[in-house]
């Protein structure tokens, strides 16, 4: 069975989703899903992204099944690496995704960050923080590479992999050298050139050793669940990753 493997529900700051009509709605798609509840220690703003990881156990536990499995998704960042250790440490995870939403103190969603810099910088940034972070923290997945293209004010807000080898290379290569996997985030493939753009970067992914992925919707709403799938199984079949999801922070093959 095909999991969506990132969602998000009232435990996450920016979702109103119940795990019942989640479940539901991943039910009629014949899908599994994982909750990966934003944990983003001291993210700018006003709006707290960190949640009580035994509250959340506790009350989801009797959700678990073959078919419904709990996560966290980890902020990155330097000054909460320990925290992060910690927290991950207070509960059973299924799975624990990693991603990049701030850099240099600045949400990547606050268009500040891009007023002062072209894209070279900025992306350059991105990926750099990312290498940093993913070098040694605790995660099981790499969520969603393109991220920054979500808000990015650039005319071309896409990765361009030619432009960024390098950069993305050393990502890569740190994922396939700790036996880690790669998301492929649905959010933004309801264009052709959404996903066009990923082609090279999963390929070249394949190309160092990569051989899995997680498929994930980032859904905060029910009606983003499963979103896209079609396209992304065609996709990772031609590439030729194969899709898993993760139970106790062990893969299981969809």
């Amino acid at each position: 069975m095909i999991f969506d493997c990132h969602s998000h529900t009232k435990f996450s700051a920016d979702s109103k989703m119940l795990a019942q009509d989640a479940i539901a709605r991943a039910e009629a798609l014949n899908i599994g899903i994982i909750f990966t509840e934003h944990y983003d220690y001291n993210l700018p703003g006003d709006v707290d992204f960190t949640f009580d990881a035994a509250s959340y156990i506790a009350e989801y536990k009797n959700f678990r099944s073959d078919k419904v499995k709990l996560g966290v998704e980890i902020g990155l960042l330097e000054p909460a690496r320990e925290l992060n250790k910690n927290f991950i440490a207070q509960a059973n995870f299924d799975l624990v995704i990693g991603s990049i939403h701030v850099v240099d103190d600045t949400d990547l969603y606050d268009k500040t960050f891009y007023a002062d810099k072209d894209k070279m910088t900025a992306y350059r940034k991105y990926f750099a923080a990312m290498a940093e972070e993913i070098s040694d923290a605790d995660f099981d997945v790499l969520g969603h590479i393109d991220y920054i293209c979500r808000a990015a004010t650039y005319e071309n807000p896409e990765i361009d992999y030619a432009t960024f080898k390098t950069e993305i290379d050393a990502v890569l290569k740190i994922i396939v050298e700790r036996n880690k996997i790669l998301e492929l985030n649905t959010r933004r493939l309801d264009t052709v050139r959404g996903l066009k753009e990923l082609v090279p970067v999963y390929t070249q992914y394949k190309n160092f050793g990569g051989k899995y992925i997680t498929i994930g919707s980032d859904a905060h709403k029910t009606a983003a669940i499963g979103a896209h799938f079609d396209k992304v199984l065609d996709f990772a079949k031609e590439i030729g990753l194969t899709p898993v999801h993760f139970n106790q922070r062990k893969i299981e093959f969809d």
